[in-house]
């Protein structure tokens, strides 16, 4: 385990030295091996979702070329926010070992419990969200033969 966690340490010092985004790195591990790297991207890429762990996933995905992790383990050196939390769930990994946590991010500035708070319905006002009425929409799901799982 150490060594997974100095890699992913060693990727966020590169991440922050590089300038490419927060203090954050991510392995993931299959089998006893590392299969996908990954590190805060937020500010080199401009994308406000290459968090650490979305970084691996799309790194492991595209060397083991799958959409499914099942069998993976991720190594983290923060709590995954929500959306990491959700990439992670989607990508079937069952098993996230973690060092710092969401209150620690917290404190360098970084907005983790306001999404926490939202899901928990506890913050409402930061975001307005509307269902439409659109028959298309029903169609496509309902057109849907889900081969792909």
């Amino acid at each position: 385990m150490k060594e997974y966690f100095d890699k992913a340490i060693e990727l966020a010092e590169l991440g922050v030295k590089n300038l490419e985004g927060g203090p954050f790195g991510a392995v993931i591990v299959k089998d006893g091996k590392i299969v996908g790297y990954g590190n805060n991207k937020v500010l080199k890429e401009k994308d406000p979702t290459a968090h650490a762990e979305v970084m691996a996933i799309r790194d492991a995905c595209k060397k083991l070329n799958t959409h499914d992790l099942t069998g993976c383990v991720i190594y983290t050196t923060s709590e995954p926010c929500p959306m990491c939390l959700s990439a992670i769930i989607w990508s079937n990994i069952k098993e996230i070992y973690f060092a710092t946590d969401r209150k620690e991010v917290a404190k360098i500035g970084f907005r983790d419990d306001m999404i926490y708070n939202y899901l928990e319905n506890k913050e409402k006002d930061i975001l307005e969200i509307h269902q439409v009425e659109n028959k298309k929409c029903y169609e496509l799901l309902e057109n849907y033969n889900n081969e792909l799982y």
